[in-house]
């Protein structure tokens, strides 16, 4: 390996660009520090407690720092809990850090350039100052790092408090309001820049592994992934587009939408986005997507009353009582179908699958077992409604369209 240039430097001339360099390094960090604010005049400046500005002491460290490493033989090191400190402002400020590079890139162009006029005066070689540039070069690369890094924790710090201002807006969205807490809630959606739409959808999901990754849902649309099944609030459900971007971002997901309600209603349409979800976990509607509650009228409006269906179906199905199973089933769907069915027999075997002749017996004892009663519309609608339960839960075939 090539020895380097700037270790032949004699002790006389290396302390001599040192004394220099560090008397001139509050002088050098002031001139910077004007250039700065001239070139970057909406920068706002931190003071320490004496009322110095941070940056100014932040220069003048980094200049003595990086000078007396070098004439001491070592490689230069950036003094790390100041420069981390301004990435942090910048990341807790929402800024990027585009703005903090190029003035460390203005700063170490400035500082070069009065290096090397110390560098004459102490009759330093041109090859230890090609060193001691290349020495900047990875200086400022080191400021780079060490700002990136607060930076990152600033940003993650900053995530973290939208997460947590979020999950207060949506518990206070979903919770029963008792009296008006419209002021509330807009003051919670102004901390995170959410604007309060007039109608909402509530969806609650199914996580498709422990580890599962958050669906990119879209900007706007709230979601909460702490919960044992994670809940999304979107806003507007029914702007167009929005079901397909859902569709899109849930790929691979199972749960339930709720309705689209007012704000204010946000609980009910969580209230049928879980009930659709427990289905979903009973097996009585399909997993591995996003169900839409209002395209799930009749299992949402059938399925959960099982209690009540079964009291009724014991009721209204009572002729069927002394006949096997087979039978039994067999004549209920008929009745199903008859009742869903405008026409006679044909229609019905159609439905069926069945001859019409089959049909035409079916129906025959069904008006043997019923009597006047199959006629009377409250009756039908209260059979339908049993009927299609059942068919719903898979005790019926289902209809042949």
């Amino acid at each position: 390996m090539t020895r380097p240039a700037w270790q032949d430097v004699p002790r006389s001339n290396l302390d001599r660009f040192e004394e220099i360099a560090r008397s001139e390094a509050p002088e050098l960090a002031h001139t910077i520090l004007f250039q700065i604010r001239r070139e970057y005049p909406y920068l706002h400046l931190v003071e320490d407690e004496s009322g110095e500005p941070l940056a100014l002491v932040g220069i003048r460290r980094a200049i003595e720092g990086f000078v007396s490493n070098l004439t001491a033989g070592a490689h230069p090191r950036v003094p790390p809990e100041m420069f981390q400190e301004f990435g942090r402002g910048e990341g807790l400020e929402g800024r990027s850090l585009d703005a903090l590079q190029a003035i460390y890139r203005l700063g170490v162009r400035l500082t070069w350039r009065r290096l090397a006029e110390i560098g004459q005066q102490a009759d330093i070689p041109a090859p230890a100052m090609y060193e001691l540039a290349e020495s900047g070069f990875e200086y400022l690369d080191g400021l780079v790092e060490q700002s990136v890094r607060g930076y990152a924790e600033a940003a993650a710090r900053r995530a973290s408090e939208r997460l947590r201002l979020q999950r207060q807006l949506i518990e206070l969205l979903l919770m029963e309001h008792r009296g008006d807490v419209s002021m509330t809630l807009t003051e919670r959606a102004a901390c995170i820049g959410w604007e309060l739409p007039e109608t909402i959808a509530v969806g609650v999901l199914m996580r498709p592994a422990r580890e599962a990754v958050a669906p990119a849902v879209g900007q706007g649309v709230l979601l909460e992934m702490e919960s044992e099944q994670p809940r999304m609030v979107i806003p507007d459900p029914e702007t167009a587009g929005r079901a397909e971007t859902l569709r899109r971002a849930t790929a691979g997901w199972s749960g339930a939408i709720g309705p689209p309600v007012p704000l204010a209603a946000a609980a009910t349409s969580l209230r049928w986005a879980e009930t659709a979800v427990q289905l979903i976990k009973k097996g009585l509607l399909p997993q591995g997507e996003v169900l839409y509650c209002t395209e799930r009228t009749e299992e949402l409006l059938l399925l959960p009353a099982e209690d009540l269906i079964d009291a009724a179906a014991r009721r209204c199905l009572a002729p069927l009582d002394g006949l096997s199973a087979t039978q039994s089933r067999r004549l209920a769907e008929t009745l199903l179908a008859w009742i869903e069915t405008p026409g006679g027999a044909p229609e019905v075997a159609a439905r069926l699958g069945v001859h019409p002749q089959t049909a035409r017996y079916r129906l025959r004892q069904i008006r043997e077992l019923w009597g006047d009663a199959i006629d009377e519309a409250d009756q039908r609608f209260e059979m339908l409604l049993v009927l299609r339960a059942l068919r719903l839960r898979g005790d019926l075939a289902p209809a042949q369209d």
